[in-house]
């Protein structure tokens, strides 16, 4: 049985220039969890799972895998499977080749190319040119790659991208069944939605930074409630709001006021003199929590 290993990124920092797309960021990925790494696009997740994988290199700080980097592995594939980029395959070529020329460059026998075909439901596509194939189709063959070595810890960006409800289903069931192995899973997503019912973590990041990190009930919230409200004169609502004692969040639709009552802001309001243009009780749940978390771009 192929061992789960842990994921260490420690005081990982990656600068283009005076940008940072990770910004010192430290968590640890464990063994026998699906975890969700979670942010807005153009958050840094791309980008800190291509450090992890040798692809690009931090500018400070070190990303490794059970405490070895990814350059240093004796053998890659057969203890990291990864899938970045579902669309870099040649689409001139079939799927089977595509795994079986990897499969013999880490001297893996030809039947583990057909192996993991099966395991992703292409055993009737194998002789397929990739060009031909739709984007859930090639989602699996990412996957395909990923399994190849049928390794101990799979790091996947975006899987659930392109799948129908039924491919969606069996890749939930899939990872949770790994992960129960003692595999280390670890997905990226920018929808909190897309990924909640596969995993037990969560790892979110915004602006390159780490904002949160737990298992997937921190983030539930649902017995606290908030308050959305607007108005034309949304300065001094703010101004109001928060001369009454309340925090908030600003929002393209207005503001969002934490652990409030309609009645209680609307009073604060009418006392202030600005009239509303939306007043509605919330109850705060999953998605709300994590999109407070990242700003309003994490429903892009």
């Amino acid at each position: 049985m192929p061992t789960g290993l842990p994921i260490h990124f420690e005081h990982v920092t990656k600068a283009f220039g005076a940008v940072r797309a990770v910004d010192d960021l430290s968590v640890t990925i464990e063994p026998g969890r699906v975890t969700g790494f979670l942010g807005p696009n153009g958050a840094g997740k791309t980008t800190t799972l291509r450090m992890l994988l040798g692809l690009v290199r931090p500018t400070s700080g070190v990303a490794t895998i059970g405490g070895t980097s990814y350059r240093d592995l004796a053998s890659p594939l057969t203890t990291v499977g990864a899938s970045l980029e579902a669309t870099s395959f040649h689409p001139g070529r079939t799927a089977r080749n595509h795994l079986l020329i990897a499969a013999q460059a880490s001297g893996l026998p030809a039947t583990a190319a057909d192996e993991a075909l099966a395991r992703v439901g292409l055993q009737d596509y194998g002789r397929r040119r990739v060009g031909g194939y739709s984007l859930g189709m090639r989602q699996r063959l990412g996957l395909a790659f990923a399994l190849l070595g049928d390794p101990g810890v799979l790091v996947l960006d975006e899987p659930i991208n392109g799948l129908d409800p039924e491919g969606i289903k069996w890749i939930r069931q899939l990872l949770r069944a790994m992960a129960s192995e003692g595999r280390t899973i670890l997905i990226s997503s920018h929808l909190l939605s897309e990924v909640q019912q596969t995993v037990d973590e969560v790892v979110i990041i915004a602006h390159g930074k780490l904002v949160h990190t737990g298992d997937l009930a921190s983030l539930d919230a649902s017995d606290t409630m908030s308050v959305q409200v607007n108005a034309a004169d949304r300065a001094g609502l703010a101004a109001a709001v928060a001369a009454a004692g309340y925090t908030y969040s600003e929002m393209r639709a207005g503001l969002v006021v934490d652990a409030a009552d309609a009645a209680t802001i609307g009073r604060i309001a009418f006392d202030a003199g600005i009239p509303l243009t939306n007043l509605t009780q919330k109850r705060v749940g999953l998605e709300e929590s994590f999109l407070a978390l990242v700003g309003e771009e994490g429903s892009l």
